[in-house]
């Protein structure tokens, strides 16, 4: 069992992902299993930014911060789950993805919802990893 790991595909019988992102991404046996809360936009200091790529880098930072809490890295995440109240602005929002990931993506899974949480957020990120 030592050579199981996280493994990520998309089967030939599928089109490719229209974004940075796996089809399949499945989990050994005895990996341990852990879930996030949404992340969103606040600040260290508990401030909302107004525009939404303010927010998206706010959310990585405390994805990250999360993360690094448990000793986990981006490596270990198997699915994201990714809210938004407004457009989000794909190359601006890629390039914070491509600073958490290298090219081993997650499963992934993107609505687009009238409100969140409180009126001020408007994105919220939840993140499932793995450790094995």
């Amino acid at each position: 069992m030592e050579n199981e790991k996280i493994t990520r595909k998309t089967p030939a019988s599928m089109p490719a992902p229209v974004g940075n992102y796996t089809h399949i991404t499945k989990i050994p046996r005895n990996a341990e299993l852990y879930v996030t809360s949404g992340q969103i936009g606040v600040d260290r200091h508990g401030q909302f930014p107004q525009t939404m790529n303010e927010q998206v880098s706010n959310t990585f930072v405390n994805i990250k911060a999360v993360l690094d809490s448990e000793d986990l890295s981006a490596e270990d995440i198997i699915k994201v789950n990714i809210w938004a109240t407004e457009q989000i602005d794909w190359d601006f929002f890629d390039s914070e993805w491509d600073q958490l990931f290298s090219k081993e993506y997650p499963a992934m899974t993107i609505g687009y919802l009238a409100e969140l949480g409180l009126p001020e957020i408007k994105i919220e990120i939840e993140i499932w990893a793995a450790k094995v």
